[in-house]
């Protein structure tokens, strides 16, 4: 019995699989070394989910014919204990794959973390969160840069934004998508009492090929002003940072990666491309919440996920409901099972 290929949109996998290995064997393939890896990369978990289906059409015919060669009054559960395991372990992969289904799943990312409410122990907590990111992403190996950074006055950051080259980013990063809320003793008070701070976190997809949006110069206000980093050599010295206002719509953008003023300007214009695009087909399909979700001010009632080290020791995600008891492993960067989780239940809330 073969499975309904139809389920896990086999053919279309298969087409584009071919379609990336003749990039793969084109000569100038590896003239672009960073898009060449996400290609790569792509390549290969599609061709180990068409070998997975593959083989598991093999098991179960195998099961099936082992089932009637054995005949029903002599079947013992022993002897399909390896079959059902090698069966298991491929439904398992397979699964893991089906969360994998949004338009700009596969697609680079910018996540940007802004202080809410709370004052110094809100840019505190901004910084705390921005380590728990970049720890995350060293650890997955996901390749990031710092596109803007604002410090706070005190302690801690206003904002900062990243960019994450790597395949999948936006998949993997929408979950953190929302309000954050902070329980804590405040360091910064000195009478040791309990403070809540928030901050909001953004995840957009870099859509590709965005040709379609022209964007002209009077449409913009552009702003250059001076690197506002922690120090070190990677802090410009110079006005080369760039802020980009769309003055029709309100959207901002800023770059300060780069040391060329121009540079930053371009790599703000790409997102601020990416952002009208969003915009243009949430007003398109009035479905804002299946492309970028609820937007809400940083503030009580909005957190998708609550970290309180005080009184208690938790972290616990609204969505699927999920509490971690180690919150100090969560804040070096050990998020992979709300991200796990949330896939899963973005994926039931497709089904639903």
């Amino acid at each position: 019995m073969l499975l309904p290929r139809s389920i896990f949109d086999f053919e279309n996998k298969l087409k584009k699989l071919k379609d990336l290995n003749i990039e793969i064997n084109d000569k100038d393939f590896w003239n672009n070394p960073q898009h060449a890896q996400k290609v790569s990369i792509e390549a290969s978990t599609i061709e180990k989910l068409i070998s997975s289906l593959e083989n598991l059409e093999t098991n179960l015919a195998d099961i099936k014919e082992l089932i009637e060669i054995t005949g029903e009054d002599n079947l013992n559960e022993n002897d399909f204990l390896e079959e059902i395991n090698n069966f298991e372990k491929m439904i398992e992969e397979i699964e893991n794959e089906a969360l994998y289904f949004g338009e700009y799943d596969d697609l680079n990312a910018v996540i940007t973390i802004n202080a809410g409410a709370g004052g110094v122990d809100a840019h505190d907590w901004a910084e705390m969160l921005f380590r728990m990111y970049t720890r995350f992403l060293s650890s997955q190996d996901m390749k990031y840069q710092i596109e803007e950074i604002s410090q706070g006055e005190e302690a801690g950051i206003k904002s900062v934004s990243l960019r994450v080259d790597s395949y999948r980013a936006y998949a993997t990063l929408e979950s953190e998508r929302g309000v954050h809320r902070l329980v804590r003793i405040s360091p910064f008070d000195s009478n040791k009492r309990r403070h809540t701070s928030f901050a909001g976190v953004d995840v957009v997809p870099l859509i590709e090929h965005n040709e379609e949006i022209v964007i002209q110069d009077d449409e913009i206000r552009v702003d250059v002003y001076r690197s506002s980093g922690a120090g070190g050599q990677h802090v410009n010295t110079t006005d080369s940072a760039v802020r980009i206002t769309h003055i029709e719509s309100g959207i901002v953008v800023a770059c300060q990666a780069e040391r060329s003023q121009l540079q930053n300007k371009n790599r703000a214009l790409e997102l601020l491309k990416t952002k009208l695009i969003l915009k243009q087909k949430e007003e398109e399909l009035l479905k804002i919440n299946n492309i970028r979700g609820d937007q809400h001010e940083a503030g009580w009632g909005r957190q998708i996920r609550s970290y309180v080290l005080q009184p208690y020791q938790q972290v616990k995600d609204a969505r699927g409901n999920i509490e971690v008891g180690n919150v100090e492993n969560v804040l070096d960067g050990d998020i992979s099972v709300f991200i796990k989780e949330y896939l899963k239940w973005r994926r039931q809330g497709i089904n639903d």
